[in-house]
């Protein structure tokens, strides 16, 4: 049965298109049909042929589905903002259903669908909608990524009690490396969590940039494949 998951975070810039990128390689080194979505792509380059939806393509890669970009990631903009304030700097508004047919033709068209969220949890996504709403709406659980950085602990309480409060269904959260180095709260943070919160789904090691490449992506199947219990994240939903 084809099931679909959201990737949300604790904040910007903390790993999110990278966990879903290696977990979309791992489950395709599996033989697993895996579809990506990005509802919503903001601060993308510019080309003549319009803006240039980089996290996207890179998930589409990495999944290895054939999907049309366009659908992956239906709504574009170059200003890198909440969707709902780029699409109002623009005059433009973001329907909701054009995003939930798309995603549900990929969904219907893969084993696993993982879709991507903008930012954290209550990204305003469009008119009276967070991606908690769109999580609600979809009917779609959860993955939390969280940014292993001094702040991590209170982020990632107020993310996944949130969620809980909300009526979201948390599969887990992954924590991932940012930097190279690893000071003190790094060192500190997945033990704290774990008392908290409960053993993460994994723990990612800090990685280099993507590249859409064969090398990279076996890398980063090996990688995640070690790193991520894909059991516990594709196991039944709870009723």
């Amino acid at each position: 049965m084809s099931r679909s998951i959201l990737v949300t975070g604790t904040d910007t810039a903390i790993g999110k298109t990278t966990v879903a990128c290696g977990i979309a390689a791992a489950l395709r080194a599996r033989g697993v049909r895996v579809g990506v979505v990005k509802p919503a792509e903001t601060g993308c380059p510019t080309t003549a042929g319009g803006f240039v939806p980089q996290d996207a393509s890179l998930l589409k890669y990495f999944s290895g589905t054939e999907s049309p970009l366009a659908r992956i990631c239906p709504v574009r903009f170059a200003e890198p903002l909440a969707p709902l304030v780029a699409a109002r700097r623009r005059g433009q508004t973001i329907d909701m259903a054009t995003l939930e047919s798309a995603w549900r033709e990929i969904a219907a068209e893969h084993d696993v669908t993982l879709i991507e969220g903008a930012g954290g949890l209550l990204v305003p996504l469009a008119e009276n909608t967070s991606f908690a709403d769109l999580a609600r709406a979809w009917d779609v659980p959860l993955l939390v990524v969280v940014g292993n950085r001094l702040g991590a602990i209170n982020h990632a309480l107020l993310t996944v009690r949130h969620a809980r409060d909300l009526g979201l269904e948390v599969l887990g959260y992954v924590l991932n490396a940012l930097q190279p180095e690893v000071d003190i709260a790094a060192a500190t943070n997945a033990a704290v969590l774990e008392e908290l919160l409960g053993p993460p789904l994994g723990v990612v090691p800090h990685l280099a940039p993507l590249s859409p490449n064969e090398a990279s992506r076996d890398h980063l199947a090996a990688t995640f494949a070690a790193a991520i219990d894909l059991e516990r994240l594709l196991a039944p939903r709870k009723c």
